[in-house]
């Protein structure tokens, strides 16, 4: 039998609330395939299953909050039956080792029988809260282990009504905010940052990328992010100390580049979800999956792999008008990467001055892991990535 959890999706996610299932009882799924849309305090995410089953039990309700670990379903393996399952006893969930643990837990105190897993509540009770249009989740039962009952429900219904009694409408922007300032407080409190910057000359890189889009349509134009991105890449090969997690006390580091793009969102704060393997893409397609992210980001349809993965973020504040950014790293992270406005400004070159659009690159790293000397051989690398566009 294999147990579906809440996945954590990043370090400032404690809970999730299930909107949708994408699979019902019976259903055959596969590895990557999405299951359940859960909403978190940044966005509604596509979460996907790794493992390859028949989904036998669906255990969470839509518009159940659940604590990131939570079985929220089982699948039985190739070659089980119902009969022939072997079932894990059912205990209370604990946080994900996949996400390194906050000291600040943010989780909301919640009915025992919730934790345990699926809400206790008489199918009688259930369908008098659908008809009085009451959500379950407000209602704490007062039957045997917290099981609600349908005189909770009906109080609940009369509590509904008052406006004495109406419970605040939750208000995203404030809990985005909230849990960004948790994990951002968290990583300036454990981790110990060392900055770096380094100007980058850019005339190859601008002069190149104006050839490059001549004669393609603007959706096909090439962004200067993405030379960015790939640069960052590629000099992750030379440096694999920033590319990976500190987890556990020690640092493991990441086979491929999975860079988590900072995207501001309309309503307010930032996500940074990733595009995968991005050393081996060509700039063309990683075109292409920059907009995918950026316009499903904004769309609240993220997947559970663009959010839990991310090896190291790289974020481009120049369309904003700064000419650096010195970033704060997202935990179990262990570097960040800034590029600032790319502006004409005075430059020597072979003893003349001239005037050279450039940029500041900017690094972010963590002292457990490298130190001041690599951070900045890194940014030197970095540099001379982007002098050779054409080798992007």
């Amino acid at each position: 039998m294999i147990e579906f959890k809440l996945p954590s999706l990043g370090a400032d996610m404690d809970e999730g609330k299930l909107l949708e299932w994408k699979v019902r009882p019976g259903d055959t799924v596969k590895k990557g395939q999405v299951v359940a849309i859960v909403d978190t305090s940044k966005a509604a995410v596509d979460v996907e299953s790794w493992s390859e089953g028949t989904v036998f039990e669906l255990l969470i309700e839509p518009g159940e909050t659940v604590p990131v670990g939570t079985v929220m379903a089982t699948l039985l393996e190739a070659g089980e039956t119902p009969e022939t399952a072997k079932r894990t006893p059912r205990a209370a969930p604990t946080l994900m080792a996949a996400a390194a643990p906050s000291p600040v837990p943010a989780v909301t105190a919640r009915p025992a029988a919730a934790i345990a897993g699926r809400r206790r509540i008489s199918p009688a009770a259930r369908k008098h809260a659908e008809e009085l249009g009451v959500d379950i989740e407000t209602v704490a039962g007062t039957g045997p282990e917290g099981a609600v009952t349908l005189a909770d429900v009906e109080q609940a219904a009369v509590a509904k009504v008052s406006p004495a009694r109406t419970a605040p409408v939750p208000d995203k922007a404030a809990e985005m905010r909230k849990a960004i300032a948790t994990a951002m407080s968290r990583s300036k409190r454990e981790i110990p940052h060392y900055y770096l910057s380094e100007p980058v000359p850019m005339r190859r890189a601008t002069e190149w990328l104006a050839k490059a889009n001549e004669g393609r349509p603007i959706t096909a134009r090439l962004l200067m992010a993405v030379l960015q991105l790939k640069a960052v890449a590629l000099t992750l090969k030379q440096f694999p100390e920033m590319n990976g997690f500190f987890r556990d006390g020690a640092f493991q580091p990441a086979a491929a580049a999975h860079i988590g793009v900072a995207i501001s969102l309309r309503q307010g704060g930032l996500i940074a979800p990733a595009i995968h393997d991005v050393g081996e893409k060509s700039l063309e397609q990683l075109m292409l999956d920059l907009a995918d992210l950026v316009k499903r980001a904004r769309a609240g349809s993220l997947r559970s792999s663009e959010m839990s993965d991310p090896t190291i973020t790289v974020t481009n504040l120049g369309e904003q008008g700064v000419a650096a950014v010195y970033g704060v790293i997202y935990p179990p992270q262990v570097a960040l990467v800034g590029f600032g406005r790319i502006v004409d400004q005075p430059w020597a070159v072979d003893g003349a001055l001239t005037v050279m659009p450039a940029t500041t690159a900017s690094l972010a790293a963590d002292h457990r892991v490298s130190d001041g000397h690599r951070g900045a051989l890194f940014l030197a690398a970095l540099r001379d990535q982007l002098q050779e566009p054409e080798n992007l």
